[in-house]
């Protein structure tokens, strides 16, 4: 099933990725404005983590992710400044697509983990919000537009 609406601000959801099977093995593939709400500008990826490193501890203002685990398992730990969820991503076909000012953290990496990354932007640094308090007040005052 696609992705084609547009999420509100603050929305965080699971999404299921197609899959192609045949004795050879299984291809999943994504498609940005099909099976995720934007066009993709950019996929990067975390490897190598240590088992107890914690990594994340930011939100952002504008910019979308769908987050996956293409190898091994973490957690995925979800703030939108009123709840807190988190998701054991441990499956490459599903990944959970995370809106604007969501704080997210990730932690528990298994040994060998890939966690890939879809991101609706390029890299900018003026997007992150790194202070919690700082997104609280940025979620708070979203919620009066």
């Amino acid at each position: 099933m696609g992705v084609t609406s547009r999420m509100p601000s603050g929305s965080v959801r699971l999404i299921d990725l197609p899959v192609v099977s045949d004795p050879r093995g299984d291809l999943t593939f994504v498609e940005g404005c099909n099976h995720v709400p934007f066009a993709i500008a950019r996929v990067y990826y975390l490897y190598n983590v240590p088992v107890d490193a914690e990594r994340g501890g930011h939100a952002h203002k504008v910019l979308q992710q769908v987050v996956f685990a293409l190898s091994g398992s973490f957690r995925l730990k979800i703030d939108n400044g009123l709840e807190q969820s988190e998701f054991w991503l441990r499956n490459p076909r599903q990944g959970v697509l995370i809106d604007r000012l969501i704080w997210r953290e990730m932690d528990a990496f298994s040994q060998g983990a890939v966690c890939m990354v879809l991101a609706s932007h390029p890299y900018d640094e003026a997007d992150y919000i790194r202070d919690y308090d700082t997104f609280l007040r940025a979620v708070r005052d979203s919620s009066c537009l």
